[in-house]
Order: structure tokens, then C-alpha cells, then sequence
């Protein structure tokens, strides 16, 4: 009998979804912090493409059905405690809504000495 891949995670712990974060894997680029349900995930290792939960419209989004942006899904990692997961992808093409290539383009504070 082959063991429940989902048995070491945690959807319960943040209302049956789980933070999500996509990074490059060539590069190691942070490129979005999205959420997953159990649905979106087994949607996502279907297709080996990023398939998410949306919080703000409560559906199922594949990234990139409308705009072609996708995501080949090629590993998912999870931690310690089976309540957050990192999907590597290669994208094919921007992550964020804005058109850029991450949602992290913004820096809020810099701590780097002055030279």
C-alpha cells in the first residue's frame, strides 16, 4: 500500500489551506507566496503546474490561464511541521499581476552599510 502523500500535512492548521511559496528553480528567486488546499494540490501535482487556492475569489486559480504566465511544476518541498510547502518551478513567464517577473520587487527596508 503506498503511503498518503498528504498525511504529513497540516491544511487544518490555517483553515484548509497551507502558504504556498513559489521560487525559480534555476535561479533560487522568491517569485510569489500563494496559498494551496488539498484540491488546488493534487490539481497542481496532476498537471505539474502551479495550481493554487485563491482567498480572495474562494476557487481553485491556475496560474496563468488567462495571461499564459504557467508554472512547470518541478519539485514540492514542505517543513518541518507539514504547514507550508514550496513549489520550484520554472516559469514561463512573470509571476506577478503587475508584470513583473516576482511579486517581491519592492524593498520595505534595507539594512546594508553604507560603503
Amino acid at each position: 500500500m503506498q503511503k498518503d502523500i498528504f498525511a504529513d500535512l497540516d491544511f487544518q492548521k490555517r483553515g484548509g489551506v497551507i502558504p504556498t511559496v513559489t521560487q525559480d528553480a534555476q535561479t533560487g528567486e522568491i517569485l510569489m507566496l500563494a496559498y494551496s488546499s488539498e484540491e488546488s494540490l493534487r490539481k497542481a501535482i496532476e498537471i505539474k503546474e502551479g495550481v493554487y487556492w485563491s482567498t480572495s475569489r474562494v476557487e481553485i486559480w491556475h496560474k496563468g490561464a488567462t495571461s499564459g504566465n504557467r508554472q512547470k511544476l518541478l519539485e514540492i518541498l514542505y517543513d518541518c511541521d507539514g504547514d507550508a510547502i514550496v513549489f520550484k518551478v520554472d516559469p514561463l513567464g512573470p509571476a506577478c499581476h503587475t508584470g513583473k517577473r516576482t511579486c517581491f520587487y519592492r524593498t520595505l527596508v534595507s539594512f546594508e552599510e553604507d560603503k
